[in-house]
């Protein structure tokens, strides 16, 4: 498969693809949803709580905080994650929007 031309897209239409990828995977999403479940910074029991080995469970933390749906703060020896609450509304917003499309489209088919 060739190189897409993120270019040839808009900023939006990248922003949706970016966060689909992010929700995309199972081990992404267990994650998310501890953070809001715990409703807390968490530091180092995502492997327990996940069940997945910690350099796995850093690589989607560092995913999940590249595109801002976590944030991490650095206590002591290890870094403490949250739920980015101003960006996980605007990821919302925006895949709602996208959500919508179908409330103003007519049956053409």
């Amino acid at each position: 498969m060739g190189l897409i031309k993120t270019e040839k897209f808009t900023d939006s239409q990248n922003q949706i693809a970016l966060f689909a990828k992010a929700l995309g995977h199972p081990a992404r999403v267990a994650i998310i949803q501890h953070l809001f479940k715990i409703n807390a910074c968490v530091c180092g029991d995502l492997v327990e709580e996940i069940g997945l080995a910690q350099p796995t469970i850093s690589q989607h933390l560092k995913e999940l905080k590249n595109l801002g749906l976590i944030q991490g703060t650095i206590e002591g020896t290890s870094v403490c994650y949250c739920i980015h609450k101003d960006n996980w509304s605007a990821m919302k917003d925006l895949l709602n929007s996208f959500f919508d499309n179908d409330l103003n489209s007519n049956s053409c088919c």
